[in-house]
Order: C-alpha cells, then structure tokens, then sequence
C-alpha cells in the first residue's frame, strides 16, 4: 500500500460538459499513469458519475465513477506521459466550488516545434533584425559594466534553463536579459603569470586595461604578489577613476565584500588582493608604505555610491557590528583604530551610510549625492539564503545606485558585480551558483528599464569561467539540478491551510509544500531528472557536474549514487571528479555582451583588457578624450540636463552625423 500522507488536498476536475482541455507543461521523461484517489474515502464520494476529460494521449485524465469497493478510488485524475513509471495521487472532492485547474498538457516539445515552419518563421524574424541592426556610432553618457564572477558560457546556459524553470517553463528556450543584446564578442581570461585566471589580474584588466599578474589589482605585470614595494610606480589607474576625472558620478555594487578582488580593482592598487584591512597585512608591506584595500577604498577615489559587504574591515578592531552585535567573530579588525566610515562621512558633504534594507529604502533625499551601503560584515548572503526584509537584493542595490547616479549631467559610470556566483561554484553548490546569476540577470533588466540605450552604454561581461558542465543526454524538460521539474496545479481550497505548509509524499519523489497564490495553491508535480541512464558504476548521476571540487566522494569501494529529492536542494554539492577543498575557475574564454552607443565595438575574439579600452573610448575617457567627437559629445552632455529623452536622441543622432561627415 501507497504510504500516502493523511493531509491531502482536495481536488475537483471541471464537471461534465463544461471540461476544459487540461495544459500541464511536463518534461519528456516518462512518468505513466499518476493516479487519483484516497486510500480510504469518505461515503459521501462514493457513486460519483463518471467523466473523463483527455487533452491528448500525453496528458491528463479527469474522471468520476461508481465505488466498487471501500477504498477504490471514485474520485480524481490520471496525468500520462509514457508508458510504466511512478504514479501519484490527484485526489478528488464532492465540493462543486473547489476546480482543478492544470496548465500546460502539452509537451515542452510541442506539435508546433515538430513542422519546419515553425523554425523557418522564427529565423526569418531573427534575419529581419540581423538585417535591421545599426551601430549606435556616437559616444556613450553613461556606462554600466555588469560583471557576473565565475560566469562562464555553462553557467550562462545553466542559468537560462533555470529562469525558465523558475517560471514554469521548460527552461531551455528561455531568453536571459543580458542575452537579448545585439553584440557579442569572446574574451581570453589569462594573465600575464597564470594560463587559468584569478580574479585579481582580470578584474585590472577589464577594468584598468592591462594584463596583470594573478593575486594583485590595479598594477602593471611589473608588480609581484605580496611584494609591497613593487606596487609603487606600477599603479594603472581603472576606468571608474578616469571617469570620476572626468566629471562623471562613478558607483560600485557588489554582491561580496566591496573590498574583494573584482570590485578592489576599480580603485586599490594593492600587490595582494588579501589585504582587505590593515589586520591582513603583513609587518613588512606596513613598514614599506602600503595602505589596506578598505584605506584605498576611502582615500584613492572619490566614490558616489559604494553598496556590497565588508563592514569588519572598515572600523576598529572590536567594534561591535551593528547587526551582530552578540557575536565577536563579526567585529571590526582593523589594528589602526581608524573608523573609515566615520572618515568617508565626514569628507562628503551628502553622505549617508546604511548598513540594512530598511536604510537603503529610506535613502530618497535628492540631496543624497554620496551613498555607502555595507550590509554584511563580510560578503552578503546568497540570494536563496537572503532575508527579503532585511537585507536588500542586487537588483535593489542597482537600482538605488542607477538613480543616484543618473542625477549627474555628464553621465555616470557604475561597475556591478553579481560575486557569489563564484563563490556557489567554489563550494560545489550549483543551485546557489546559478540562482546568483539569475539575479544579476535581473539587474541587467532593471538597469534596461531605468536607462536607455541611446545614451547608455551596458555590457556584460564575466571574468572567468569554472569547472561546471551539465550533460548526460537528459531529456527536455528536465530539471537543471537532476531533481524534478513539473507543471503548475492552481487549486482554490481557502479553507484548507494546510496545504501551504505540509507535503505529499510516495516513493522515491516528493511534492513539495504548496504555496498560496491568491486562493489557490500552487503545486509542482515532479518528473525524474537525473541522467536518462546509469553510468557503468549502475549508478545514477546528475546532469551538473564538476572536474575537481568538495563534491568527491568515495563510499563503499565507489562514487554514491546521486539521489532525489537531495539533488534539488539548494546546499547539494554535485559530484566531483577530482577532490579539493575549493572547485576551480577554468580557463576558457568568456562572453561579452553590449548594447547602446560604441557597443559594435565589442566583437570578435579579444584580449580581455580590450574591453576597459573600448568602454573608455565610447565614453571619451582617458586616453581617448581627444578622439574625433569627443568635444560635441561633451557639449551634448552639458546641454541635457533638462532635456526629455527623445531631445537627448535627436541630438546624438546630429552627433553622429557631423561625425561621418567629417
């Protein structure tokens, strides 16, 4: 006997004559005949009349009839997707107001997909664009520079299954926000010392514009790591500082501590990216004259908006951090007794510091022209750990600093780091991995919508890639982790709480706990995701997997065998090739996407440095600010300070022409 959970939420499929063609979008996999029905009913559902409602042979099967026997099912659906299989109860209910509503009978792969027409059609219109496309040829007012740390090609890949999955989709036709820009070029991620990159030495590349050696930011290849006094004469100042010289507001988001590798390059010349504050610093760098990454952070540039984590490395040793006040691990280190947000404060006149969400909120004063957010005394939690209530989101952080910063007239310059995709990929935790670059997708759509691409340049770009890789030959449809991805049951039953809290389970699969939508609730029925076949150990595997990493694991003379529901969980660590403590970067190129003024220069096969260059050039920064159109550019800037959108395209279109005239 089944061992059904007694809390099971009724059902009632649409009555007779009024049934609608059920859609329920499944993966390929097969799952057979999911039955309906209680183990022992109730009298009052017995002898129902019998109604069947088919949306296919693949599909779902509502049905009513007459009880032969205490404990026959009388009551529910059957859902097929193939022959043989697990099967799981849709239970059904007198209760004429309660309707089952399913979306999506239809395969993922449907009918439509399976005539060339359909293909044919949608080339036709991607041609049209193609054919269409023009390079916007005058100079960008704004740049924004989305960085997604670990990002590679897989990941990205990876990612856009799981935002369609996330959306209920099958995934693998999703389309990423940052996918949808119109140019697209490959960067080689070396440094000048390592074949596979760190990312110190590509953070000053991307950022200032020169290769460099791995471990240190914001020197030339001169330098040499943890040599402090080869940092003086070999400073290469980033495309931020160039664009604060310049007149622009210049910002810093961050998903990890903004004293970390990627963000340190935009403004530290340090000849190691450990020297977060002085405490981290060996006697000898502070004897030869070297200053800590948070001292940088305060002293080198002059910075508008600075929003990530960090807060420990900020103020003196033992300070009591204000969220954690309790617990010593989180005070501040530094041995200098220098409060440098006190400091920062004070040199500003504008500041405002905030430390939680409800802070950063509350900043809407217009007379805000400086900003500093730390909101963790280290890196800020991962998405899928993140208080919503009290600790703001990466799209949030970018969205605040985009307005700040848009107040400027001549323009901005703002670096957004999406960090913790790395370090989900270092831990073996894909989910974590993967959720992060979901949302730094999503800040690239909110800073679309808060900016235009007539005067804003945005690129997308990663540093470096990983040692990730999903395969297996698994079906369409399937869940990107190897756990269970399904359709979306709506079932209004207001006066059955229980619902959203408890869980269905059977052998081997479990449905998760509902969630309320409006009255209804919503459920995930599961198909199987792990790989389609065993590997020739006989054991089951996921379709993401590592080369090295914590994920190795021996039991029993061999590799254990990948099971669910763990695989789906946010904290599983996939299986490793070869074990270590940390999993790798890897050294392959990565992408860059562009869109808005000068982004046809991304293209083709680049030395990753080239992209520091080409964002200076369409912003006339340093060393191009001479560069033919550079002076009407500026002059367009100091003009549109009151100008509505369509004036400032109108006049980048006269730019443009005086431009190809000569």
């Amino acid at each position: 006997m089944w061992p059904w959970h007694r809390h099971i939420c009724p059902l009632q499929e649409p009555g007779a004559g009024k049934a609608r063609a059920a859609r329920l979008r499944m993966g390929d996999r097969a799952l057979g005949w999911v039955r309906a029905g209680y183990n022992t009913l109730p009298r009052s559902w017995q002898a129902v009349k019998a109604v069947r409602v088919t949306c296919g042979p693949q599909g779902l099967h509502c049905w009513r009839r007459p009880s032969r026997s205490p404990g026959t099912p009388t009551h529910g659906c059957h859902l097929r997707v193939g022959a043989g299989g697990s099967s799981l109860f849709l239970p059904g209910s007198p209760a004429p107001r309660r309707v089952l509503v399913v979306r999506g009978c239809s395969l993922p792969t449907a009918d439509a997909e399976k005539t060339p027409g359909y293909w044919n059609k949608g080339a036709r219109m991607r041609l049209e664009s193609a054919l269409a496309l023009q390079p916007v040829a005058w100079r960008a007012k704004n740049i924004i520079l989305f960085m997604g740390d670990g990002m590679g090609l897989p990941t990205m890949s990876a990612a856009r299954i799981y935002k369609g999955q996330l959306a209920g989709g099958s995934g693998e036709e999703s389309v990423l926000a940052m996918e949808t820009f119109p140019h697209v070029a490959l960067a080689k991620t070396y440094t000048i010392d390592r074949q596979v990159p760190d990312s110190a030495g590509t953070g000053t590349a991307y950022l200032c514009g020169v290769k460099a050696n791995a471990k240190t930011l914001g020197l030339s290849g001169a330098a040499v790591y943890g040599k402090c006094r080869t940092t003086f004469g070999n400073e290469v100042d980033s495309i931020l500082h160039r664009a604060r010289l310049a007149g622009k507001s210049v910002g810093i988001v961050t998903t990890t501590r903004v004293q970390h590798a990627s963000p340190g390059a935009a403004y530290a010349h340090s000849a190691s990216r450990s020297w977060y504050a002085d405490a981290n610093m060996p006697k000898e760098a502070l004897r030869d004259g070297c200053k800590d990454i948070a001292y940088q952070l305060v002293h080198n540039t002059d910075i508008n908006v600075i929003l990530g984590g960090g807060r420990m490395y900020m103020t003196p040793k033992r300070t009591p951090d204000p969220e954690y006040p309790e617990d010593p691990a989180q005070n501040g280190t530094r041995k200098d007794g220098l409060d440098l947000i006190a400091e920062w404060l004070n040199a500003k006149q504008g500041a405002r510091y905030v430390w939680d969400k409800k802070g950063l909120d509350a900043v809407e004063d217009d007379s805000v022209s400086h900003l500093m957010g730390l909101f963790e005394p280290k890196d800020l939690k991962y998405e899928l750990n993140r208080n919503a209530s009290t600790d703001p989101s990466i799209v949030e952080m970018t969205e605040k600093a985009i307005r700040i910063l848009r107040r400027n007239p001549n323009g901005f310059f703002l670096f957004v780091e999406g960090g913790r995709i790395d370090h989900g990929h270092h831990s073996g935790r894909a989910k974590q991995a993967l959720m992060e670059a979901v949302m730094l997708d999503r800040a690239v759509a909110r800073a679309g919508e808060l900016t235009s691409p007539s005067d804003t340049l945005t690129v997308v770009t990663a540093d470096h890639s990983h040692v990730f890789t999903f395969g297996g030959n698994t079906l369409r449809g399937t869940s990107i982790f190897g756990g269970s991805q399904g359709g979306v049951v709506s079932i209004p039953v207001p006066t059955y709480p229980f619902c959203s809290h408890r869980r269905l389970s059977w052998p081997k699969w479990e449905l998760r706990r509902g969630t309320w939508l409006g009255q209804g609730v919503t459920m995930s029925f599961p198909v199987p995701g792990l790989a389609p076949k065993k590997a020739k150990d006989k054991r089951a595997y996921t379709s993401i997997l590592y080369g090295n990493g914590p994920g190795y694991s021996i039991r029993d003379g061999g590799r254990p065998a990948a099971s669910l529901p763990a695989a789906e969980d946010k904290d599983y660590r996939q299986q490793a090739a070869v074990p270590l403590e940390t999993e790798t970067h890897s050294g392959e190129d990565v992408v860059v996407l562009a869109q808005g003024p000068m982004a046809h220069l991304f293209h083709g096969v680049q030395e990753q440095h080239y992209i520091a260059h080409a964002m200076a050039y369409a912003a006339c920064l340093e060393p191009y600010a001479t560069e033919p159109g550079c002076r009407a550019a500026r002059r367009a800037s100091h003009g549109t300070q009151c100008s509505s959108q369509p004036l400032l395209a109108l006049l980048a279109l006269c730019v443009a022409g005086h431009m190809v005239g000569g």
